[in-house]
């Protein structure tokens, strides 16, 4: 059986073809304002005999294409642990929530805790962090971990740390410093989640800000056990989803 997993979020919708369990392709393509266009250039392709979806706009997707649905806790969950067996806990990072996983043996749910209402320490609040001290996402990790020192930030909240943010450059702290003391914020922040839920190790860091290397270096840091970034880290939810076909 040939399976297209989709994972429809905020800022990118992401897919994994599998044929007989094993992932033959994969893709990502941003979301824009037409997600649906996203999904659909998936679906043209036709190299599949069934479509899963997870993600926030999955429930959108089922309308249209009459497909199937998984919620993003079990989708991930699975993911992860396919491609890790044995891992202990999963990490998501996304454009616009956060999601920490712990698992039971075999890759079952045994807590969780999701951010959905809220961008604070998302690839969102990422960007316009950047935005605010005039580098591109690469650039600003690249000053973060440069930065001998950090500055710290007293709000999380997207529209009043930019405010901050733009404060301190104009009264000449160096940025590289300022863009040290956000990633310090979210990695506080995302540990203090890990923590609540119980989290151990292995823990698989998926979702695309398990691209930012400074994220990558805090989360390594503070967390007590091995972490594990997956080479695709933004499919692993789209992975869950196809897999979710196989389970059923």
């Amino acid at each position: 059986m040939r399976v297209l997993g989709l994972d429809i979020g905020s800022r990118s919708v992401n897919a994994v073809w599998l044929e007989d369990g094993r992932i033959t392709d994969h893709a990502v393509a941003d979301s824009g304002f037409d997600p649906a266009a996203a999904y659909e250039s998936f679906l043209a392709r036709g190299d599949h005999d069934l479509v899963v979806a997870t993600g926030y706009g999955r429930h959108a997707a089922r309308e249209s294409l009459g497909c199937g649905v998984v919620t993003e806790i079990k989708a991930y969950a699975l993911g992860a642990s396919a491609l890790h067996p044995g891992a202990a806990s999963v990490l998501d990072i996304g454009g616009q929530d956060t999601k920490v996983i712990a698992l039971k043996p075999g890759g079952g749910v045994s807590d969780f805790q999701m951010n959905d209402k809220c961008a604070a320490g998302t690839g969102k609040f990422l960007e316009v962090m950047a935005r605010a001290l005039g580098f591109d996402l690469a650039q600003m990790a690249e000053a973060a971990m440069a930065a001998e020192t950090s500055v710290a930030i007293s709000s999380m909240c997207t529209v009043f740390a930019e405010s901050e943010v733009t404060g301190l450059v104009h009264k000449g702290i160096d940025r590289g410093r300022i863009a040290r003391g956000l990633h310090d914020s979210i990695a506080a922040r995302t540990l203090g989640s890990l923590k609540r839920i119980g989290a151990s190790g292995p823990l698989v860091f998926a979702g695309g800000v398990a691209k930012n290397r400074a994220m990558a270096d805090l989360v390594r840091a503070g967390f007590d056990g091995q972490v594990v970034i997956p080479r695709e880290a933004q499919t692993v939810g789209a992975y869950g989803a196809a897999l979710s076909a196989l389970e059923a």
